[in-house]
């Protein structure tokens, strides 16, 4: 059975999030529903990244298993159809042919998240659902600074939701990053793994920070109080979005390689 890698662009909006849920619509389900229509199997993928409800993915990467060796680009074309059909804001990029051994989830050495807050007086309408609306002035130059104390190997219990099943609370952050860009503060973060909710819990305290009310010496206390309740407001999964998975190199060629459509 060929494995097939799926790299995808959704809207999370839409859905309770990527994984699949008893009464509710996921990503997951709608694609597997799109894959089942097309091929007449019933069938699970396994992602990258097990996004919540309302986060968004510009570049998820999930991977199933088919009974056929179908080209890429007749599996990309035919799941799109079928999910266009459904009015699922699901994109599929790119379908390619990968190594048995490929995993989607086990396989990545490296995760990206982009968190977009709009920071002006007047609220979003273009960009509503898609950012984090916050009416006061914040100083990114301070949130940039003081996001440097969460660089490096952490117990990051206070950045991490009460329901998170991880076994450890340790994780290394490689890149944590604040920008301004017009209207928008762009949160750019890097990581073998995050998490749950790490992300929206460190965007949340940094909003402290730039806001006046916390500093990083404030910042670097709740880290180590390692301790939820020292945690600011958890930002909201609107302005979040899965932006890139790493993999090694000899996958990722091999991914790309491996579909004689592509």
């Amino acid at each position: 059975m060929p494995r097939f890698r799926l790299d995808i662009e959704y809207d999370g909006s839409q859905f309770a999030g990527w994984q699949h849920q008893a009464d509710q619509p996921s990503v997951q389900q709608a694609i597997e529903q799109a894959i089942g229509k097309f091929c007449g199997e019933d069938l699970r993928i396994r992602a990258a990244g097990r996004t919540d409800a309302g986060v968004h993915a510009t570049a998820q990467v999930a991977h199933v298993d088919l009974a056929k060796a179908w080209s890429g680009d007749k599996v990309r074309d035919a799941v799109n159809a079928h999910l266009q059909a459904a009015g699922a804001r699901i994109a599929i990029l790119k379908a390619a042919v990968v190594p048995d051994d490929f995993d989607a989830r086990f396989s990545a050495t490296g995760r990206h998240y982009l968190y977009r807050i709009l920071n002006r007086r007047a609220p979003a309408a273009l960009e509503k659902g898609k950012v984090w609306w916050v009416p006061k002035r914040l100083d990114a130059e301070a949130m940039h600074a003081a996001a440097k104390v969460l660089l490096g190997k952490h117990d990051f219990t206070t950045f991490r939701s009460t329901q998170c099943q991880a076994e450890n609370p340790v994780r290394t952050l490689d890149r944590l990053d604040v920008g301004r860009n017009g209207d928008f503060i762009e949160v750019r973060t890097s990581a073998r793994s995050f998490l749950h909710n790490q992300v929206r819990s460190m965007v949340g305290s940094l909003r402290r920070v730039g806001d006046g009310s916390w500093g990083a010496a404030d910042l670097k206390a709740a880290l180590e109080a390692r301790d939820r309740a020292a945690c600011g407001q958890v930002a909201p999964p609107d302005g979040l979005f899965l932006v890139g998975v790493d993999y090694p190199e000899a996958l990722g060629k091999l991914a790309i390689t491996g579909d004689a459509d592509t």
